[in-house]
């Protein structure tokens, strides 16, 4: 009996002793298969794993990072390396810049590095975290700083990759230079997501900012307190349509003198259809990514960007079609002359099929109402602001009602109406 088990036992053992060699052989999958989802979901942000030595008990990878400015089309690589260390049921990797933390202008103020660190699991789950100490920079050339706490970042990814949480917390960021410095404190970011379908995700989430304050070398300093995002993305009509909202809001102003607030922007869409915005989504991607990788305009590359915007036009014909809403419901400016209201809002109707076979434009159909009101001491109160809205005042799109400017407009069959004035509007779209 004892022989039996003491087999048993042994063959445990060698189960579990083999088990790290099967965990650093799908960690390695799981690497190949991540880096290459990255590359083909954007064309701002390339990795490459340019050596991956993988072991029984652990691994070593070198690699770098591209990342491409999407306005000059210039790249710049990051490179560097990573320890892994292979356990029972996942795997730790821990990356470091290929020169180490301490090289180039850093300056780490506690004497502690930073620390990246990706673990993974033989289920699908992700989380990659940076812890980073408190840090210093300074450009030499500019006389630029900046100086940061330290904080938390973190990404948890799950149920193979359609389920996604994000955390970031920073006590203090500062900013010195020249001309102003700006000291940002308490920030915080939380977000959920799920991925509907597509390039379609839903979710919820939030930054909010304790304060942040501005002090130019040539004004006088302000503090904007207690600014939040919050945004919100579910699916509707059993996925079929998608509802987001997002609000903007800075509870208070406040200067030597002063305080004033708040201020508070929501921007909202309904019923937008999933797989036309997917289809919308992927084409201006492609977009994009061809923009980037296009030096030179010879014939095939004109045909291309051609064929590519042709995609994004069909795109955002269907969407019309398929009906939406979109604006601002609720603005709302303080200031110390008075608050400036306004909302906005623009639709299209949901076409039959054979409505949307006679459809020339989108424009034809869409329909939408704004209005605006604020107070007239504020025009008063700055020349430069009231000589900007001279021109409106006197065409009538801008009218006094007691002691506000009022602004009331209505679009629909390419007209727009605003205080009884009528404007055509050109068929852009």
């Amino acid at each position: 009996m004892n022989a039996k088990w003491m087999i048993a036992g042994a063959g445990v053992l060698a189960v579990a002793g083999g088990l790290p060699w099967v965990v650093g052989y799908v960690t390695e999958q799981q690497w190949q298969q991540a880096t290459a989802e990255v590359n083909s979901a954007q064309p701002f942000l390339r990795m490459e794993t340019e050596n991956y030595q993988r072991g029984i008990l652990g691994a070593r990878l070198n690699g770098s990072v591209n990342l491409r400015n999407p306005e000059t089309g210039e790249s710049r690589q990051f490179a560097y390396r990573a320890t892994v260390t292979h356990g029972v049921t996942g795997s730790l990797m821990d990356f470091e810049p290929e020169g180490g933390w301490s090289s180039g202008d850093l300056d780490w103020s506690s004497g502690e590095e930073p620390r990246l660190t990706l673990e993974t699991r033989l289920w699908g789950t992700a989380v990659l975290e940076l812890e980073a100490p408190e840090v210093s920079i300074t450009d030499a050339d500019t006389g630029e700083s900046l100086a940061s706490s330290g904080g938390l970042a973190r990404i948890e990814i799950s149920d193979a990759g359609s389920q996604a949480d994000a955390l970031m917390v920073w006590p203090a960021l500062t900013l010195s230079g020249p001309d102003v410095d700006i000291r940002v404190s308490d920030f915080r970011l939380e977000q959920t997501m799920s991925h509907l379908t597509g390039e379609v995700w839903t979710g919820s989430g939030e930054i909010v900012v304790d304060s942040v304050a501005v002090t130019p070398v040539a004004d006088a300093p302000f503090t904007l307190q207690e600014i939040s995002v919050r945004s919100s993305s579910e699916p509707v009509n059993d996925g079929e349509r998608l509802d987001s909202r997002m609000a903007f809001e800075v509870a208070g102003v406040a200067t030597a003198n002063e305080r004033y607030g708040p201020q508070r922007l929501v921007f909202a869409l309904s019923g937008l259809d999933v797989a036309a915005w997917s289809g919308l989504t992927e084409s201006l991607s492609s977009l994009q990514a061809l923009a980037l990788s296009q030096a030179s305009g010879g014939p095939q590359q004109v045909e291309q960007q051609m064929a590519a915007m042709q995609q994004v036009n069909t795109a955002l014909r269907d969407l019309a079609a398929a009906g939406f809403s979109v604006g601002f419901p609720e603005l709302t400016v303080t200031t110390p002359e008075g608050v400036v209201e306004g909302s906005a809002s623009i639709s299209h109707p949901e076409l039959t099929a054979d409505q949307k076979g006679e459809m020339l434009m989108v424009m034809q159909r869409l329909t939408g109402e704004m209005d605006l009101s604020l107070p007239l001491a504020l025009a008063e109160e700055y020349p430069e602001f009231q000589l900007q809205l001279a021109p409106l005042i006197k065409q009538g799109l801008l009218v006094q009602q007691g002691d506000r400017l009022v602004l009331d407009a209505s679009m629909k069959d390419l007209m727009l109406d605003v205080n009884g004035v009528e404007i055509p509007l050109p068929p852009l779209l």
